[in-house]
């Protein structure tokens, strides 16, 4: 197998793992808008994909469900919607590390 073949398809699944990741956490803030709203103005849940959206307010959310409050709230649907964002967010972030450690192998290391 060719480092070239190898390279793209960890870069499709790096991709397709990281859309999923997008999705999944869009789908968490329409959630959160029904359920939790006070939470949903927290963390700037109308400009989240925006390009003037606060940073500040999008990395509360990324500490609300890293540190797991979520397992408190009183919704199953909104605790499954963040469980699946938290395993998304480490599946994405691991293959999009190993894609660019493959290409530092490939491209320094000669393999």
């Amino acid at each position: 197998m060719s480092s070239d073949a190898f390279l793209f398809a960890l870069f499709l699944v790096a991709v397709v793992n990281t859309s999923r990741y997008i999705s999944t956490l869009r789908t968490l803030l329409a959630v959160m808008r029904e359920c939790d709203p006070l939470l949903y103005q927290q963390v700037d849940g109308r400009g989240f994909f925006s390009s003037q959206g606060n940073v500040s307010k999008q990395i509360r959310l990324f500490h609300y469900i890293r540190s797991e409050q979520y397992k408190k709230h009183h919704d199953p649907v909104f605790m499954a919607k963040c469980i699946k964002v938290r395993k998304l967010f480490v599946l994405a972030s691991t293959f999009v590390i190993a894609f660019f450690i493959s290409i530092f192998a490939v491209a320094f290391l000669g393999y």
